[in-house]
């Protein structure tokens, strides 16, 4: 051996020492030796024996191999050495070293960005490998190599490839007397693969796919019938593997159907009895899962793909009942599952909630795809197979069986999961719940220690399906799980009981609640002690209920639970699920009769210092200690906001002017909003100087619409600045023009859309103060960036009456105002809101072309008039809004402005009526040249308005 590769080894040695100076020192020597690829690269071939030399090899590919590629590191390898590295790699393919080979074959993935225009050998050569039935060695790592490079095949390459690569991998798929079950799962899998991409490209290649595929889609249905139709045998996961990778339509449900039932038989022993190996938690050499689960999870999903087809849906119909009555089987908690979540309730807390990778999961789905595929067939399959499984359950009940109460518990959840489909279904719902309240009333009866787990999911039953079962049936619950928090029971059981109450408690009778309240308290204070974080979750969501149920007596109950409430926000400032929740309690105690003013003394005191040293405090208790500030205050009574003001308005506005932590920013920028919609102008009058009040007001306007400030502390400056007009308009209006400047500034250096809108809002505002003076405030506004996205069913209305006011004044600037690269056209927004709201009547997005609706538009019209006195299109513009608004989480704007803005009162239909009517009638000419600009649909909405307004 030469000095070289003896001194890359004796490295390579070096780099697994378990000294960590040593270990170092080997991995920097590597390192540079890398800068040097002729000698370094070729070593690491031939030493590919070595299995962290082939690992070292494909790292340093994907370093040096391509100049275009994320990562990429120089020295680029030259194409010389390139070829040189490509033929000894092909040669390491059959090293009988699995793992090895696996390195190797990553090797050559990366390296195909040299396939096909540069490396035209290595396809060829990887058929001749899987083609030689002599050396399997080579076939694994052929395989290995056209399983990673099919996974990552653009469209152009899959065409040239199915068709000399699928008798191959079929031959091999076929020949279970010559190759074992791993390299047939393998083979299968680079069908997937191809065949995945050859989908894709479907769509728009329907003609050339189908002429691809349809001459190998027989034999391949035969091949997967073939694999399919053995019962699925225990404790072997290479078959289970091997029928992960199928795909197919009618020709493979009877052997489809055939492993499905058989594989209960195995998961029943393996996972949910745990009296044979269901390989949990273990993979093969390429690093696939080889758990009995991940199969039974892969047969769901290829389930659900024929159910949820039209096409093939029909199939199964006759069968849907069978399908139910065994997806309910495999919905058993497994015997793992019930050992990790004995433990740890709060796993089982998260895995309830989150809907985790597991059979239970996808059995759920598979049967909601049911439903809402075959109807009431479906529903009729589940409520039959639920009756038939409560039946054995009962059966095994009664004679002793220790694991009965998995299969009820099952039952259960099976109904729980598609409980919204069958409320929904009206004939449904009676049977389920009649159904329910005997089962339920029965199990109660067994107690909780015996079967915890089927306890909680009799609580979480009842919550789920109150809606349909008997009042007394469900009180009986509720006072069930009342006791049961105060209980020594297991943890899975108070968590059922914590799910029932914050279900039961909203409709539950006064008397009930009344009697129990002071116990009920206790028990959810206790609870809180000890809880940890998905447990707390809902812990708390129990507690807002409470109290929320509880009102009358919620005075009494303040001192006890306030205290506890503000120490957990405190302590979990940091987590914004734990102090939103505490956060929502506490609101729930502000809003109960009797308890704001004692809740506000409690907080102020506590809060104060807190703001007025804010950069003493703990990360992220500034930021909360002002949303818990906003809170008080919005709704408050005057003398509460009066009292929250003398304490916190200095700091808050010291924190907005000086900080620059933007959380603090944004909330200080909301409590101030709140401070002015709650105290209006009796606040300026609260420091003795509303002179200096004011100037501190527009002081921090002035630093929110700062255009060098970054736009995310300026996030809620749009709110805030609204506040201020609406409340302090005479104060604000000798700053109009000053405020406009600022505003266009900061909306020309904004980077969020959702500023850029409630900039623009303002703008909107001011137009109708400016009423009757449109035209003055125009020219203040002419070369305003209209950039940006208008959220919100108060913003639609706020600002498309501001346009139609603008219209009617026919300033000539107008028109020489660009949005987007376009001239502007009023008149074009106003007829796409009626026909927006047109859809919204409707109720069909489909459709917004009245020409097609001609027997409607009367309809439309007489309810815009009939409504007229009232506020009738605001539930439109809300639904116009959900669809502006699906990707943005906070509606603060609507929250805080819709009820408060006069405006807001405008009925919009009738508003654009008579807006779109006064314009054609005074400016004809003017009208008819935006008019001819229009399109159909736009021209037809404006004629239905003319139409009504000469009727």
């Amino acid at each position: 051996m030469d000095q070289d590769r003896q001194w890359l080894i004796n490295c390579l040695n070096a780099s697994l020492d378990p000294s960590h100076q040593i270990r170092t020192f080997a991995e920097t020597s590597l390192q540079q030796a890398s800068l040097q690829p002729v000698p370094y690269s070729k070593s690491l071939v031939r030493l590919t024996c070595i299995y962290l030399a082939a690992v070292l090899l494909k790292q340093f590919i994907r370093k040096h191999w391509d100049e275009d590629e994320e990562g990429f590191e120089h020295p680029v390898v030259l194409s010389n050495e390139k070829a040189s590295i490509r033929g000894l790699l092909l040669a390491s393919l059959d090293d009988p070293y699995k793992k090895i080979c696996t390195a190797v074959s990553m090797a050559v993935s990366i390296a195909q960005y040299d396939w096909p225009d540069d490396w035209p050998e290595l396809v060829p050569f990887l058929l001749n490998l899987i083609n030689d039935q002599t050396k399997l060695n080579a076939v694994h790592g052929a395989l290995r190599c056209l399983s990673l490079l099919s996974s990552d095949m653009d469209d152009k390459m899959v065409p040239n490839l199915v068709p000399v690569l699928f008798p191959c991998l079929h031959r091999i798929v076929s020949s279970p007397q010559i190759y074992d079950k791993s390299l047939r799962s393998k083979a299968l899998s680079i069908v997937y693969n191809c065949t995945s991409m050859v989908g894709a490209m479907s769509g728009v290649y329907k003609t050339e796919t189908t002429a691809l595929m349809l001459p190998m889609l027989h034999p391949w249905m035969e091949q997967f019938s073939s694999i399919l139709k053995h019962p699925v045998p225990s404790e072997d996961p290479d078959d289970w593997s091997i029928r992960m990778e199928y795909g197919g339509i009618s020709v493979i449900v009877g052997p489809l159907w055939h492993t499905f039932v058989s594989s209960l038989e195995v998961y029943v022993r393996s996972s949910i009895e745990g009296v044979e190996d269901s390989y949990d938690g273990r993979y093969d050499s390429d690093g696939a899962e080889k758990s009995l689960e991940s199969f039974v999870i892969q047969l769901f999903e290829f389930l659900l793909t024929i159910i949820g087809s039209p096409k093939f849906v029909k199939v199964v119909m006759n069968n849907v009942k069978e399908l139910v009555y065994y997806t309910i089987g495999f919905l058993q908690m497994t015997e793992q599952q019930v050992h990790t979540w004995s433990l740890d309730a709060n796993q089982y807390v998260a895995d309830e909630d989150d809907n985790t990778y597991s059979c239970r999961v996808s059995g759920a789905l598979l049967l909601e795809e049911i439903i809402a595929s075959c109807g009431m067939e479906g529903i009729d399959a589940v409520i039959d197979s639920v009756k038939r499984r409560i039946s054995e359950s009962q059966q095994a009940k009664d004679t002793g069986s220790p694991g009965w109460w998995r299969l009820r518990e099952a039952t259960l959840f099976a109904l729980a999961s598609v409980s919204e489909q069958l409320l929904e279904a009206e004939v449904s719902g009676p049977t389920v719940g009649a159904m329910l309240e005997q089962v339920l009333t029965d199990d109660m009866a067994t107690g909780a220690p015996d079967c915890p787990f089927l306890y909680a999911r009799l609580f979480s039953s009842v919550a789920k399906f109150s809606s349909v079962m008997n009042n007394q049936v469900t009180e009986h619950f509720l006072y069930a799980a009342i006791k049961t928090v105060g209980m020594d029971v297991p943890p899975p059981v108070k968590v059922g009981a914590c799910r029932a109450l914050s279900q039961l408690l909203p409709d539950a009778t006064t008397g009930i609640i009344q009697h129990h309240a002071m116990d009920l308290f206790s028990s959810l204070i206790d609870l809180l002690k000890n809880a940890s974080d998905e447990t707390m979750h809902l812990v708390l969501e129990t507690l807002q209920a409470a109290v929320k149920a509880g009102y009358e007596i919620s005075a009494s109950i303040e001192p006890v639970i306030s205290p506890i409430m503000l120490n957990m926000w405190a302590s979990h400032v940091s987590d914004p699920f734990i102090s939103i929740d505490a956060l929502e309690v506490l609101e729930a105690i502000k809003k109960a009769p009797g308890c704001i003013h004692p809740l506000v003394s409690r907080v102020l005191p506590y809060i104060g210092p807190i703001l007025s040293n804010p950069q003493q405090q703990p990360d992220g208790l500034v930021a909360g200690s002002l949303d818990l500030v906003t809170m008080l205050v919005k709704n408050a009574p005057i003398d509460v906001v009066k009292a929250v003001y003398q304490v916190s308005f200095d700091p808050v506005v010291r924190i907005v002017l000086q900080s620059d932590d933007h959380s603090e920013m944004q909330n200080a920028t909301q409590c101030l909003a709140a401070l002015v919609s709650g105290g209006k102008q009796d606040m300026l009058a609260w420091s003795g100087d509303s002179g200096f009040t004011m100037r501190s007001l527009l002081d921090v306007a002035s630093r929110l619409l700062d255009p060098d400030l970054e736009s995310s502390g300026s996030l809620f400056v749009g709110s805030y600045i609204l506040q201020l007009i609406l409340h302090l308009p005479s104060q604000m209006a000798q700053h109009i023009r000053d405020l406009v400047t600022a505003l266009i500034r900061r909306m020309q250096s904004s980077q969020i859309a959702g500023l850029k809108s409630s900039l623009l809002l303002i703008f909107a505002r001011l137009v109708h103060m400016s009423v009757p003076h449109v035209e003055q405030f125009i020219d203040l506004l002419v070369s305003i960036p209209a950039e940006g996205e208008i959220q919100g069913a108060y913003q639609i209305k706020i600002t498309t009456t501001a346009l139609a006011l603008l219209l009617l004044t026919r300033h000539v600037e107008l028109g020489n105002v660009n949005v987007q690269g376009h001239l502007i056209k009023i008149l074009a927004i106003l007829a796409d809101a009626l026909l927006e709201i047109q859809e919204q009547v409707d109720g069909d997005n489909e459709d917004s072309d009245w020409e097609e609706i001609h027997n409607e538009d009367e309809n439309f019209l007489y309810s815009a008039d009939a409504k007229s006195h009232n506020r009738p299109t605001y539930e439109y513009l809300d639904a116009m809004a959900k669809a502006f608004n699906e990707d943005q989480e906070d509606d603060y704007e609507d929250d805080l402005l819709s009820g408060t803005d006069p405006l807001n009162e405008i009925n919009l239909v009738s508003f654009l009526f008579e807006s779109l009517a006064k314009f054609s009638e005074s400016d004809r000419p003017f009208f008819e040249h935006l008019y001819q600009s229009l399109t159909k649909p736009q021209q037809n909405a404006i004629e239905l308005v003319l139409r009504r307004r000469a009727m």
